[in-house]
């Protein structure tokens, strides 16, 4: 279905049980609300109502020119005006990647707008940034956003060869998973609109907030995107209740390698709220 929300219109994928707790899932780059399908099937049999979609540069609807108007603070507003749309007052909230770094805001900015919040693969804003600033192997994990974020020239390298890099970025991924994201960003617009939140960084705050409602952070051993420093400094940034879980053997895309393992703990986060 599509949703229409601060005159922009976002593709939404909802499912299980009108009536169940709701659920708001966040997807990451370069992916898709597609990215939770194989979570959200385990969530409906629990009893959830889930809801993804496809954030701004990935809707077409939602797909701005300007590279500022891919800030967080835009993207946060989003989540919230789709939360709205949908009359949900309060939701559980689930980030992966991209999805995560908006979860975070969020659950630090609109607190009484959360229930619970599981967020997977990269940790709060500020203990990112601290570690990017402070760790050397942080520092050499990130060194990829600086390519992200050259207009073009990123666009034409991650095209080439019908997307092949690309498809080197889901390490771990079954292939007919990977296929799934990476045909759609053969777009180039699609893929442009994805590039543009790292192309917004620096025009906002990277830090965030303490985040005060009840949470939870998946990390996995084998992320070359996120190390340990990053990953562990996140217990700091949280003053509700936090559990941090660790996935050993599995890389950056929890939520297609390990599916059970992100449904257990989304479904007992929620169930301490």
């Amino acid at each position: 279905m599509q949703i229409t929300a601060r005159e922009l219109v976002f593709d939404v994928q909802a499912g299980g049980p009108v009536d169940g707790p709701p659920v708001l899932l966040l997807h990451g780059f370069p992916q898709h609300a597609g990215e939770w399908e194989l979570v959200a099937s385990r969530l409906h049999d629990a009893g959830a109502r889930t809801y993804a979609f496809d954030q701004r540069g990935y809707s077409p609807g939602a797909r701005p020119a300007d590279v500022a108007a891919y800030t967080m603070g835009e993207c946060v507003a989003d989540a919230v005006a789709v939360l709205d749309a949908l009359g949900v007052d309060r939701a559980h909230l689930v980030g992966h990647d991209w999805g995560a770094v908006v979860a975070w805001h969020l659950a630090a900015e609109h607190p009484g707008r959360v229930r619970t919040l599981t967020a997977i693969s990269v940790p709060h804003p500020s203990a990112y940034a601290k570690a990017l600033a402070t760790d050397a192997d942080q520092q050499r994990r990130s060194a990829y956003i600086g390519l992200f974020q050259q207009p073009g020239k990123a666009e034409d390298l991650l095209l080439e060869q019908d997307g092949q890099r690309l498809r080197e970025l889901f390490t771990g991924v079954p292939a007919e998973r990977v296929e799934r994201f990476v045909t759609p960003m053969l777009d180039r617009a699609r893929l442009t609109g994805g590039l543009n939140w790292y192309r917004a960084l620096g025009r906002g705050p990277m830090s965030a907030g303490p985040v005060p409602v009840p949470t939870t952070f998946v990390w996995s051993d084998h992320d070359p995107a996120v190390g340990a420093a990053a990953a562990q400094g996140c217990a700091q940034q949280v003053t509700g209740d936090y559990r941090f879980v660790t996935l050993p053997g599995v890389s950056h895309w929890i939520p297609d390698e390990a599916p059970d393992e992100v449904a257990r703990e989304v479904l007992a986060r929620m169930a301490t709220a």
